[in-house]
């Protein structure tokens, strides 16, 4: 088993997928998603089946932050073709977004955007850029207008209007992110209504998903790979949920890496209300303090998220579950199928 960063390698995190695999569009129902549970044996279930592996007195947490219409396209003062992808909105003057022009993006560049917009380039930041809103405007109501949806890269298609309500959980709340927290995706509100049902209590937290989540890692040595950081929020009734769970010894059930990513960046500083960046990288040998359970969708190839459930359950285990998966016809990425894995001790 790899235990620390100086043995593992990118290429330990590969696997082939059948492109036929890749859900593209999202099923007509929810939670009509598959459920692969790792037990021994794996268990191949429906989604609306994790009913049955939730206990009263457990914690679910969810992400509820909201993907916005990131992605914008415009012309430079001179004509030529320019898109910009939101990254992060500062405040309404200022944004961090990826630009994509034609030829080298200078300093001082104007770039006029449909409503009759216009951005500056006032810094480089690596291999983005802050830009100044040079008018007056609700960023995020001009982005809900004019902007388009970013769906991922592998689903090699433009958003369509049924992907403006499923590519958006059924508890989203917070302007943010460009991209979903799929574990979330399959969640309904009648599910949602079972689950509190069942004496589970629910709770939230912020974490706005940059695209820096589908930067694939370039490096052999992943001791060498930079993490993208995000912002993340949890407040004073989530952190008391928290205690009481674990006081009363039930589980924190974290819905998607997102979510985990925040608690357990939150473990790290201090269990209180807080509100910051997180650029946790969570390999195996990472020692978890607060979650539990995972639900979580199958993830790409040598990615971080990949790495992230393998340091959770255990790399042999992860390989044995995707292998079945493949096998068995699963769906992957944003659209598809999910899983529920236990954390490893």
């Amino acid at each position: 088993m790899i235990n620390n960063l100086t043995t593992m390698r990118l290429s330990d995190f590969d696997y082939h997928l059948p492109t036929e695999l890749i859900a593209s569009q999202p099923l007509v129902k929810r939670d009509d998603s598959r459920l692969l549970v790792l037990a021994n044996p794996l268990q191949d279930r429906q989604f609306k089946d994790i009913l049955d592996h939730l206990n009263s007195g457990d914690l679910l947490v969810l992400n509820n932050t909201r993907v916005v219409k990131a992605r914008l396209f415009g012309q430079k003062v001179t004509g030529g073709k320019v898109e910009v992808m939101l990254e992060r909105v500062i405040n309404n003057q200022e944004i961090i977004a990826h630009v994509g022009t034609s030829k080298a993006i200078k300093i001082g560049m104007q770039i006029q955007l449909p409503g009759d917009l216009s951005m500056e380039v006032i810094e480089r930041m690596d291999n983005i850029f802050r830009l100044r809103v040079l008018q007056e405007v609700d960023i995020y109501a001009y982005l809900e207008k004019y902007g388009n949806l970013p769906l991922p890269p592998y689903m090699q298609r433009q958003a369509g209007l049924a992907d403006e309500t499923r590519y958006q959980t059924v508890f989203a709340a917070h302007n943010g992110s460009v991209a979903a927290p799929t574990a979330g995706l399959h969640f309904t509100p009648e599910l949602l209504e079972q689950i509190q049902a069942k004496g589970v209590k629910i709770a939230y937290v912020t974490l706005h998903v940059g695209s820096g989540t589908f930067k694939p890692v370039s490096v052999e040595n992943i001791a060498e790979h930079k993490m993208h950081s995000e912002i993340f929020e949890i407040d004073d009734t989530t952190v008391e949920l928290i205690k009481q769970t674990k006081q009363t010894g039930g589980r924190i059930i974290a819905v998607g890496t997102t979510s985990l990513r925040t608690l357990e960046s939150v473990a790290k500083r201090g269990l209180h209300s807080q509100c910051g960046e997180t650029d946790i990288f969570i390999t195996p040998g990472f020692k978890f303090e607060l979650v539990d359970k995972l639900i979580t969708n199958f993830h790409l190839p040598k990615s971080t998220l990949l790495m992230l459930v393998s340091a959770f359950s255990g790399k042999a285990q992860i390989d044995q579950a995707y292998q079945h998966a493949i096998q068995n016809n699963y769906r992957f990425f944003s659209y598809g199928d999910a899983m529920l894995l236990t954390r490893q001790d």
